[in-house]
């Protein structure tokens, strides 16, 4: 997406303020002010929130890591700990339109039993992480039942009964069994869906999503986003959601307030946000989205925002976004806090390009160093030439790219030799249980894997969760042993060996030759150790240096990631997500490897710190001549960053092709369904995906299903061969497009390009 500096408005009725204030919203926040006084100083996690949350609508809160998302929504229901504290502010509840009862939730003592009816019974609330809200000492029917119970007063057999209703309600198959089971015998998509259930269980008015979706793979989430919207419609109650997915905003949100560092910058209608956005975090935020639709052959850098939100405790005087906007305007911006520009009755932005009356753009702004007046502004479609620049990474070039043959056949001598050639690999995980661990089943988690990796290629590897994909990964780094298979690499000598089997000094080697970037950038980083020690333990375990010259190559590479070396001695919690996951990103590479295995390793970051870590992963892949498997459930990211894709479903590849040929063409219905089940940024498309949903969970890997893996659940299933004859994967249009269906030349499967 291109914006141009903000247009200049045109003045709206003098009476708009009249009919803002004549709204009746259910949730009103006026001034709210969250502060954490902490040895360290102040922190104002939320400093100065207007919020209105309309009856029966979904508002959407949007905003990087730190924008204060979260704690606005623990303001509303007082979930603020120690030694956080609401300081001003109010937040009003109107239960009943029809009423004059208006309860000032800020002013209720914590043992109010009048806060307490609020919090789950007339507003309920989705955490992110099911598995940390989920107790696992208690079975889901009782964590359920306990808020049926208190809430509505129900006995024991009536709360077990509504229980089982609403597990059924949320899509959860066999509640009658399931009501029993404990959270970690659940999916990830079920713990959700029973979270989903505890906050619907007492039919509340109000429903607090925070990031609900945001570990959860494409498929599922878009199931999660459905049934939202449908108990909504059904129930009529209002949603506030939190999420950094654009995509996500795109597609449920009837209003959108996007926050920075504790404000609001910007509010609209979701049509508003997206097709007119007037302040530039709005339009940075909506620039960095991988957008896809690459035709030339040519990948680009993502327009990343430069730097990194501050620490709420080190905010800018002035804009809160001033030190990293393109449009600031020095001695303006950086000294006084922006006015509120209203541009209709739903649509303002706290930003100095307006004045109050949202009339035009401030005299004295300065687009990449000339200084504008309001008669110079850029027209719509302008760009400016530094408009989102990714400062932290400066050598962000156009990379060509040929199309590369395929692996298989004739084509493999075009190709060269593959830096790894992966043969029927497998890796099971026995079941046991009893006092004696016998074994009493096996997890077929990889089962016959077969697939070549290219010196310089990034291939990506997709799938749900569950399908194999980081046990496949941990596999080839031998991180786990396989079961049987070979993993033939081409070392630095060319001689070719295969590792599935080695040890000692040869799987030393190869260890430092194929590393590995993990998904969580917080879990993966040892907090006792420092930036010296993290980056440069590979160095000192294969003995590649010590002393001085350890500390100077860790350095080295902390530059070339992006970070300063002054930073060797600070620990990991003084760094934000993103500088994190640069930290992984320099131990992995600190051994100059030559294939890179990347773990889900942007999917717990931000849509603007992700660009900027997807932007870096290229320029390190042109400098260091690396190989990437880059694995992930984002196919909006694997589309942007691969020159292959390999599809997974239950263990096995269901299809394989270039990536252009892949998204246009998709020659497996899991492919078309998980291709279609990614939210587009784009009011306009919402619901695209309701033709290509596929039913059920992924069949559990101990007990897979007989004949094709995906035949439970495929649209196009047929008895004669699906159900009883495993497919084989085989070249399809070009030779270089591999895909395991019996049908897939009679099927007419729709790709991402027709439906954009």
């Amino acid at each position: 997406m291109d914006f141009a500096m903000p247009p200049i408005p045109t003045r709206t009725d003098a009476a708009r303020d009249d009919r803002v204030a004549a709204r009746d919203p259910l949730l009103r926040i006026r001034g709210l002010k969250t502060h954490f006084e902490t040895a360290e100083g102040l922190v104002k996690a939320v400093d100065g929130v207007d919020l209105e949350i309309p009856r029966g609508k979904t508002v959407c809160v949007v905003g990087e890591s730190g924008c204060g998302k979260s704690m606005t929504a623990r303001s509303i229901l007082q979930l603020v700990e120690r030694p956080g504290r609401i300081v001003d502010g109010t937040i009003e509840w109107r239960p009943d339109a029809d009423s004059d009862e208006v309860v000032d939730v800020t002013g209720l003592s914590p043992k109010d039993p009048r806060l307490t009816s609020l919090r789950g019974g007339e507003i309920g609330m989705i955490f992110q992480e099911p598995l940390a809200s989920l107790s696992p000492m208690y079975t889901i029917g009782a964590q359920l039942s306990e808020a049926l119970r208190i809430h509505r007063g129900l006995s024991k057999a009536e709360a077990r009964e509504r229980a089982i209703d609403m597990l059924r309600v949320v899509g959860i198959p066999r509640p009658e069994q399931r009501i029993d089971a404990y959270p970690f015998q659940l999916s990830g998509g079920m713990c959700q869906r029973v979270m989903i259930a505890i906050a619907l269980s007492c039919d509340p008015k109000l429903l607090i999503a925070d990031e609900p979706t945001t570990a959860l793979d494409v498929t599922t989430q878009a199931r999660i986003l459905d049934l939202l919207g449908d108990l909504q419609q059904a129930s009529g109650m209002s949603m506030l959601f939190i999420t950094h997915d654009m995509g996500v905003v795109a597609e449920i949100a009837d209003e959108v307030v996007v926050m920075y560092l504790g404000r609001v910058a910007e509010r609209g209608t979701v049509e508003q946000i997206f097709n007119d956005p007037k302040h530039p975090y709005t339009r940075a935020l909506l620039q960095s989205i991988p957008t896809g639709g690459k035709t030339d052959g040519v990948r680009r850098p993502l327009t990343a925002i430069r730097g990194m939100i501050p620490h709420p405790q080190n905010r800018p005087t002035g804009c809160p976004f001033h030190n990293r906007c393109d449009f600031a305007v020095p001695g303006v911006c950086d000294v006084q806090l922006p006015p509120t520009a209203l541009f209709d009755d739903h649509h303002l932005a706290n930003c100095h390009l307006y004045d109050e009356q949202g009339d035009g753009v401030h005299p004295g702004a300065a687009v990449d160093g000339t200084v504008l007046g309001a008669s110079s502004a850029p027209t719509p479609g302008e760009e400016p030439a530094a408009a989102g620049d990714d400062r932290t990474t400066p050598r962000a070039e156009v990379r060509e790219r040929d199309a590369a043959p395929a692996e298989d056949g004739a084509h493999a001598a075009e190709a060269g030799a593959p830096l790894m050639r992966v043969r029927d690999l497998t890796k099971h995980f026995p079941l046991k249980k009893g006092p004696f661990s016998r074994s009493h089943g096996v997890v077929h988690a990889v089962d016959g894997v077969s697939f070549d990796v290219r010196p310089g290629e990034t291939l990506g590897l997709v799938g749900e969760s569950g399908c194999g994909k980081s046990t496949l990964g941990r596999t080839l780094a031998r991180i786990l042993d396989p079961t049987s298979g070979t993993i033939e690499y081409t070392g630095r000598d060319g001689r070719t060996v295969d590792m599935a089997g080695i040890s000692g000094p040869e799987l030393a080697q190869y260890r430092r030759d194929v590393r590995v970037i993990f998904q969580d950038p917080f879990s993966s980083l040892n907090p006792r150790m420092n930036l010296e020690q993290l980056v440069g333990e590979p160095l000192r375990n294969h003995k590649i240096a010590k002393g001085t010259e350890l500390r100077d190559r860790v350095a080295e590479m902390l530059k070339t990631v992006g970070l300063r070396p002054e930073y060797l001695k600070r620990y990991p919690h003084a760094f934000s997500g993103g500088e994190r996951q640069r930290i992984n990103i320099a131990r992995a590479l600190i051994t100059e490897p030559r294939l890179v295995i990347a773990d889900e390793a942007v999917s717990a970051l931000d849509v603007s710190v992700r660009a900027q870590i997807l932007n870096l992963l290229d320029e390190l892949q042109q400098e260091f001549d690396l190989t990437y498997l880059f694995i992930s459930h984002d196919l909006s990211v694997v589309e942007h960053i691969s020159d292959r894709v390999a599809v997974m479903y239950l263990g096995k590849i269901a299809e394989r092709a270039e990536t252009r040929d892949l998204y246009d063409t998709p020659q497996h219905p899991y492919t078309e369904a998980l291709l279609h089940a990614v939210p587009l940024p784009d009011p306009a498309l919402r619901g695209s995906h309701h033709g290509f949903a596929i039913r059920d969970e992924l069949p559990d890997p101990a007990n897979p299903p007989a004949g094709c893996p995906f035949s439970t659940r495929c649209p196009y299933v047929k008895e004669e061969r699906c159900r009883d004859e495993v497919p084989v994967l085989l070249p399809v249009r070009n030779g270089t497009h591999r895909v395991a269906c019996h049908y897939s030349d009679e099927l007419e499967l729709v790709g991402v390009q027709e439906s954009r």
